[in-house]
């Protein structure tokens, strides 16, 4: 996979040179490379931003200056060419203002060959510059990453860059670790709390069950706590279960949390509907 990302900040992206994406790179399996927006300004300052039109606190990124750098980068006019190559780029903008960005999302992704990326800035950047890529048939997407706000996209980027990448065929020293993990699979649940060695610590002892040496117990533990926790901290994950999939375990389960499970496509909550 090729990663481009644009940046008025490149150097904050020498931490992908780290762990296990510094591995990942070292072993050909992704390709990062950061650009400074700011090369391409023509102006002494490298002026990238000007004020809103309309009015307005702040300063707004710059269609042209954006231009000419994608252009360079997806090809002339934004055609997802680059150096007479297809790519097939899909075009990344973190925007507070967008959909959330999920671990579907990030599955989706892992699977292209390439993705530019680009940080906005001050109030963010000229609404126009994703739509007119849009419009020469580049994949554009722009996500937020939670309900807050940050001072710019290199953050965001850097929670979608390892979402992404880690789920690399090779990129995991043991893919299995990624199989139970939070959101993953067709029934996105919060992951069952993990324990290690020694067993007893500080006086707190790890759930019997799990020293129990009995797999199929330790299996139904772990799956109820995961649906326990789910329950607890993200009911809506919960209202979203498949009630044809649930096993009577399940159901029994979820009932005692306060579930209705069936009749319906959905569980639903004894004290009225769970949203968020």
């Amino acid at each position: 996979m090729q990663i481009d990302i644009v940046s008025v900040f490149p150097e904050y992206f020498d931490i992908t040179g780290l762990s296990l994406l510094g591995k990942a790179q070292e072993k050909g399996l992704v390709t990062i490379k950061a650009y400074n927006l700011r090369d391409w300004t023509h102006d002494v300052h490298h002026s990238v931003d000007d004020t809103p039109v309309g009015g307005g606190a702040g300063m707004v990124m710059k269609p042209e200056v954006w231009a000419e750098c994608l252009d360079d980068l997806l090809g002339a006019g934004g055609t997802g060419r680059a150096g007479g190559q297809a790519t097939d780029p899909v075009l990344i903008f973190p925007n507070p203002s967008a959909p959330l960005f999920t671990q579907a999302d990030a599955t989706g992704l892992s699977q292209a060959s390439r993705l530019v990326f680009g940080c906005g800035r001050y109030e963010g950047y000229d609404a126009r510059i994703p739509d007119y890529y849009r419009s020469r048939g580049v994949d554009v997407r722009e996500y937020s990453i939670g309900d807050y706000v940050l001072n710019g996209g290199e953050v965001a980027v850097s929670v979608m860059l390892e979402a992404i990448t880690r789920l690399l065929p090779g990129f995991m020293g043991n893919p299995d670790s990624i199989v139970e993990e939070s959101y993953t699979g067709e029934e996105p649940l919060l992951e069952h709390r993990q324990y290690t060695r020694p067993t007893t610590w500080r006086g707190m002892t790890v759930p019997e069950v799990l020293i129990s040496g009995d797999h199929q117990r330790v299996d139904r533990f772990r799956r109820d706590e995961a649906l326990e926790r789910t329950s607890r901290i993200r009911p809506d994950l919960i209202g979203r279960l498949d009630c044809d999939r649930l096993d009577k375990k399940d159901r029994k389960t979820l009932e005692g949390l306060g579930w209705r499970v069936g009749p319906g496509p959905h569980p639903v909550k004894d004290d009225g509907p769970v949203s968020r």
